[in-house]
Parts: C-alpha cells; sequence; structure tokens
C-alpha cells in the first residue's frame, strides 16, 4: 500500500516512514477514539489503522462507548476546553471516569504504544497495564489555547500521567511536566473523499443533490457545529450577493459523539429560509465521494471557524487546488499562508470581501490554489503524520540513545 505514494507524497517521508517500521516491525500500536464515523479522527483512523498493517506494525483501533449522559457532557468538557463558559459538578466528572471505568473491562489495552485520542477516553490511562514498558501517548485535537481553568484542571489530573502529549498547534501546549510535542492532522490524498474524480462523476452527485452549476458555489463542509460558525458563512454569503450572483452550499454530517448537531442544524435552516440559492444538506458520515464531488465542483471553499482544532476541511480543498477562506483560529492558518495559499479572516465582512476578491480575479484565485496544493503535498499528507508518530514511539522507546542510523 505504501508504494501507492510513490510520486504523490515527498519521497523522503516514504523512505523514514519504511525505516521506522522495519525498526518496529511486529510492535504493537493501539488508538482509542470515542467514535468510528464522523469527524476528523476517525476519518484518519479510518485511512491510517490498515496502512500501518501493511507496513508490519500490529496495529489497533478501539472505541469507547458512552450513553447520552456521557456525550452530553464530553461535549461540554469540549466547548470548555475551547472557551466556552459550561457549569460542571463533581458528580459529572465522576461519571465521566465510571463510564471510563466501565469500558475497561472490553478493551484490550496491551499493546507496545497507545495513542489515546481526546478527553473522552483520557482516565484510560489509570487501567494502564502494570508492566509499564509500553508508551502511553496523549493526543489532543481540539484547541485548549485558552480553556475554562476548572474544566482543564479536571482533565489535567489524567493527562500528566501520559508519557507524552500531542498537540496540533504550539499555542494549544500548556507547559506539562511531561514531553509535549506538535503534530499537524493529515489527509490522505488517496482515499474517497480527495482522489482524483472524471467529470461524469462530478455530474452525477450534482444532479443527484440537485445542485445546479448555473452560477458559482461556495462552500462550507463541517460539522453544524456554533464552532464552525455556519449562521456567519450564510451573513457573509447574503453581503456578496448584494454585488455578485452565486450559490452557498453548506455541508455537513453527524457524529454521535455531538449531541449538539441537530439543533444547531435546525437553527441553520431556520435562519437561511427559503433563500433558494442556499443549499443544505446532511450526509452520512461515509459519503466520502459526495463530499469529494461536491468540493471539487465548488469555486470557492470557506472554513470560517471561531475555534478550531486543525480543520482539515482546509487542506481537502487546498489538495483539490480550490480557492480558501478559513477563519483566523487554530489550526487553520498553519494551512493557510495568508496572500499565498489562500485568505484567512477575522470577521463576517472580511470573509465577504474575499469572497468578493476570488471571485473578481479568477486568475489570482486558480493561482493560489495550485500553490495550496504543494502545500499540502509537503505538509499535511497521511504519510507525514505516519511519520511523526512513529518517530514519536520509536525515540521513546529509545530515549538517551543514539538514534541516527534511521
Amino acid at each position: 500500500m505504501i508504494k501507492q505514494y510513490s510520486g504523490i507524497a515527498p519521497k523522503g517521508d516514504l523512505q523514514l516512514i519504511q525505516n521506522l517500521c522495519r525498526k518496529l516491525e511486529g510492535k504493537s500500536f493501539l488508538h482509542v477514539n470515542s467514535t468510528r464515523e464522523g469527524g476528523g479522527v476517525a476519518e484518519i483512523l479510518n485511512r491510517m489503522i490498515p496502512l500501518l498493517q501493511d507496513l508490519g506494525i500490529d496495529a489497533r483501533w478501539e472505541v469507547i462507548e458512552g450513553d447520552a449522559r456521557f456525550f452530553d457532557f464530553t461535549k461540554k468538557t469540549h466547548n470548555a476546553l475551547q472557551g466556552n463558559r459550561e457549569k460542571f459538578t463533581k458528580k459529572m466528572w465522576d461519571y465521566y471516569y465510571e463510564v471510563n471505568r466501565r469500558n475497561k473491562k472490553n478493551l484490550d489495552l496491551n499493546a507496545d504504544a497507545v495513542l489515546i485520542h481526546d478527553p473522552q477516553p483520557a482516565p484510560l490511562i489509570d487501567y494502564r497495564p502494570r508492566s509499564g514498558k509500553s508508551t502511553w501517548m496523549w493526543r489532543c485535537h481540539i484547541d485548549i489555547s485558552n480553556p475554562m481553568p476548572g474544566c482543564w484542571s479536571n482533565l489535567k489530573k489524567y493527562v500528566i500521567k501520559y508519557d507524552t502529549a500531542i498537540f496540533s498547534v504550539t499555542k494549544f501546549a500548556k507547559s506539562l511536566p511531561i514531553d509535549e510535542y506538535i503534530v499537524t492532522p493529515s489527509i490522505d490524498p488517496l482515499s474517497d473523499k480527495n482522489k482524483d474524480l472524471t467529470d461524469d462523476e462530478i455530474n452525477e452527485v450534482a444532479e443527484r443533490f440537485n445542485i445546479p452549476r448555473d452560477k458559482p458555489i461556495i462552500l462550507q463542509v463541517s460539522r453544524f457545529d456554533k464552532f464552525k460558525d455556519p449562521i456567519g458563512v450564510i451573513n457573509a454569503y447574503k453581503i456578496v450577493k448584494n454585488y455578485n450572483d452565486c450559490r452557498l452550499i453548506l455541508v455537513g454530517s453527524s457524529a454521535t459523539d455531538d449531541p449538539e448537531g441537530e439543533a444547531i442544524l435546525r437553527e441553520v435552516k431556520d435562519y437561511a429560509a427559503d433563500d433558494p440559492d442556499i443549499i443544505i444538506l446532511l450526509l452520512p458520515p461515509d459519503n466520502h465521494t459526495e463530499i469529494n464531488a461536491i468540493q471539487r465542483m465548488s469555486d470557492i471553499i470557506l472554513q470560517k471557524s471561531i475555534k478550531e482544532g486543525f480543520g482539515l476541511t482546509v487542506s481537502e480543498a487546498m489538495w483539490k487546488e480550490k480557492p480558501v477562506i478559513g477563519g483566523a483560529v487554530g489550526g487553520i492558518p498553519l494551512q493557510i499562508v495568508h496572500g499565498l495559499t489562500g485568505f484567512v479572516v477575522y470577521s463576517v465582512e472580511g470573509a465577504a470581501f474575499r469572497i468578493r476578491q476570488y471571485l473578481n480575479n479568477p486568475v489570482m484565485a486558480k493561482k493560489m490554489g495550485r500553490t495550496g496544493k504543494e502545500y499540502v503535498r509537503n505538509n499535511f499528507l497521511l504519510t507525514r503524520q505516519i511519520r511523526d508518530y512513529l518517530s514519536l514511539w520509536y525515540c521513546s522507546r529509545h530515549r538517551g540513545k543514539n538514534v541516527i542510523e534511521l
């Protein structure tokens, strides 16, 4: 499978991955998160695990289970870690721990390396096998640059028990008494969501979802989440509409660990009212080819988040050579080099201005799209993320030793 990335991913990444896998061959690598579908973490793991297995790593992926009460709490935690004011009680934190304790009975946590994703399964560190020979890493995918102090202090009790904490952006790091590393997320260029499509495939999706292509299309793909600012996207579109005729598409999917999505979707539909040029689509999480086609038929792609862990939809759009606009938050400015690979914005008005700039200067938009694809190729492909994870794991096993032979 790794050979399929030859000529697509940087040659140096592929060589280092193969060298690392020879050193780690037969070792076990366990990932644990809270959902198998919906959201960037699940997408990455769905592609990463088979590739690691093909490279000779005994890679596994476990998912914790929880009820509505648990996921309501972890959604509050997610929001609070991103700075939103939420109310917590000791009883809520106790239940959070209790759900993880119950999950321990159904999970095999024995592995040479264990990577726990985000807050939901963080307490599993308390059930680390007693041998102490494995490497346990906590991977945070959300923006915790300015969390509610009480929420972070409760979560931190578990985080500091890990060997390593991994964040997506430098400003998310927390000066912990354990090793901290920055590993940016990635997209898989060969996945159904990012592979090349024929014109016929794109046209079929447009017809199936009744998407007219008679005017420029502005698109945002994201969960229906208030931090993705779908209302702000609609407001930006309305400003642009006064000057440039266009159409807006908002595409999202549901996730089992996000109980707020349905309410936000209703709010967005109510706000869009009966505007015939606003199309709102809720697609199943596995409709990757459909999302790919909608991105490819669009003229401008937004990710106008007001809080964001990373925002992989930006790299997805750039890989398809689309001009992009993103909120100046989280990992979006790492992907968008302002004025070179796209534009970052701070307001609805700023988003509207940049949309009009693209619409009125298609030559510039096309040039920035081409530049964006090469930037993603060198920085945000799955092979680079695998390289980083394996490097952290290998170096943790050989701390204090010379590992230059790689």
